[in-house]
């Protein structure tokens, strides 16, 4: 059974996890998310989309 689940809910979680466990202040993780807004309206949008889209498509198709 394939467990299927969007990258946004997986980066947030990772974030909670970051902010209780690690010290991550919020501001931080505000920085961050402004940067992924930015990031996302730039030139280098389609090119980071691709590259996400390559390594999810690399870690789906291991075999274990």
């Amino acid at each position: 059974m394939a467990l299927s689940i969007s990258a946004v809910v997986l980066l947030a979680i990772i974030v909670f996890l970051l902010i209780k466990k690690s010290g991550l202040k919020a501001g931080h993780a505000v920085v961050c998310m402004l940067l992924g807004f930015y990031l996302a309206s730039s030139t280098v949008a389609p090119t980071i989309s691709e590259l996400t889209t390559n390594i999810a498509g690399m870690i789906g198709n291991l075999k274990f």
